[in-house]
């Protein structure tokens, strides 16, 4: 998929490289509350089990790249897909040295439409650590409403975390 700046496509083990600067970078995942992975040499397994899922229909991921330049910025996916309910969790990251120029605002707007016409889901979600100010107001900008705020629902790191559930109906 195409957007004025972007090229959204499969992520492929071309970008072990590039998913590993973006996935040990303290400051992009500070907010993702997943184990920073320790080597390139990590992200092949990880390609592989997206690739698997995408295939499954599972999930759906997508490289962020800027047109002209085939390395990945960021990841933008559906995953948690729920068929039955016509749902699926929204998911995106960016390196930050590209942040503040609107690119997460590009890509979402054709991942939102992709969603609504092509996969035929009847609501979005969004699951963001509380203390990420920067991706509430981006699903805000979006229309997202707050749907839940869970104390203590998740435990990462030896401590339990909170989470808050936004979501878009399709209207």
């Amino acid at each position: 998929m195409e957007t004025d700046r972007l090229l959204l496509r499969e992520v492929n083990k071309k970008d072990a490289a590039n998913l590993f600067l973006l996935r040990s970078n303290k400051q992009a995942m500070k907010f993702i509350d997943r184990p920073i992975p320790a080597s390139v040499d990590e992200m092949k397994p990880f390609i592989k089990m997206i690739n698997k899922k995408v295939k499954e229909n599972e999930t759906i991921c997508w490289a962020i790249t800027l047109k002209g330049r085939n390395e990945l910025i960021g990841t933008i996916s559906y995953h948690k897909t729920d068929k039955d309910n016509h749902r699926a969790e929204i998911g995106y990251m960016l390196m930050p040295d590209h942040w503040g120029k609107g690119l997460i605002t590009e890509a979402i707007t054709k991942v939102i439409d992709y969603g609504f016409k092509k996969m035929k889901l009847h609501s979005i979600e969004a699951n963001i650590n509380p203390a990420n100010i920067a991706s509430r107001k981006l699903l805000e900008k979006f229309k997202f409403k707050r749907e839940a705020y869970f104390k203590e629902n998740y435990f990462y790191n030896g401590k339990y975390l909170d989470s808050e559930i936004f979501s878009l109906i399709k209207s």
